[in-house]
């Protein structure tokens, strides 16, 4: 290599060095760092910052976290609490804040460094928390990040449980079961009977075998809205026989066996 070419190195390489070092040495040296300088090693964390930074991007700058630089700073990496302050809450006492919010991106919220959030997610969601612990069913001993692997989303109901009709998709699993109280059945009066008979076949079987009235109905349109509903019959019958049978057999089904079976 010529001589020029070879002060021509240096020059780049001591460039390279204070580029990179500046920033450090502005900080041991006691003079206030900018984001600017931050920016020269830190370009992804600034960037990310200012694309979905919350409030740590418009109330705060790098140094109100960052009080020191490293390696003779000691506090390069901030205690949440400095700002955060914990509470009898649990999601403002969990130790592990960093699992769930990136610090640049704290509403960017995902689990997948968490162990376990369920009772830092509880600490918001009080009506999830009331309806898993009044109605309890093994998604009450589930924790949150099993279904929820990022905030605000959710996974497939099929993840875990077999669909009553290969046609099922998850809208239809909740038009029955709401997530945090499964057993809890509620559905609309549209709800098709070959998702009831999923789970009873034998009354699906006595209704397709026998040609009554009642095999031409949906299962909704006596079993309204809740699941287990019982019907009167005089709902829709009123007193179909003279009032004497009525009051010799009070109970319908002294003679009709079954509702779903009327003429044995």
């Amino acid at each position: 290599m010529n001589p020029h070419g070879y002060k021509l190195c240096l020059l780049i390489l001591a460039s390279l060095l204070l580029l990179t070092f500046g920033s450090v040495a502005l900080a041991q040296d006691g003079k206030q760092l900018e984001p600017n300088d931050c920016r020269k090693c830190h370009k992804l964390q600034i960037d990310e910052i200012a694309a979905s930074g919350g409030g740590h991007r418009d109330a705060v700058s790098c140094t109100d976290c960052h009080l020191e630089h490293p390696p003779k700073g000691t506090q390069a990496i901030p205690d949440c609490a400095m700002c955060h302050e914990a509470s009898a809450n649990a999601h403002f006492s969990s130790p592990d804040c960093l699992g769930c919010h990136p610090p640049h991106s704290p509403r960017n919220i995902e689990f997948s460094q968490a162990t376990r959030v369920r009772a830092a997610c509880l600490g918001c969601h009080q009506v999830q928390a009331d309806e898993l612990f009044d109605y309890p069913s093994n998604h009450s001993v589930l924790d949150c990040k099993e279904c929820h692997l990022q905030h605000g989303t959710f996974v497939s109901c099929l993840k875990c449980h077999e669909p009553h009709l290969e046609t099922q998709a998850y809208d239809n699993c909740r038009e029955c079961h709401r997530p945090h109280m499964p057993l809890k059945i509620a559905y609309k009066n549209t709800i098709a009977s070959a998702a009831c008979v999923v789970c009873h076949p034998q009354v699906g079987k006595i209704l397709a075998e026998n040609r009554t009235r009642h095999h031409d109905f949906l299962c909704v349109y006596c079993h309204k809205y809740q699941h287990k509903l019982i019907p009167a019959c005089t709902t829709c019958h009123g007193e179909s026989h003279f009032r004497a049978i009525h009051v010799k057999f009070p109970d319908c089904n002294d003679c009709h066996v079954g509702p779903h079976d009327l003429v044995n």
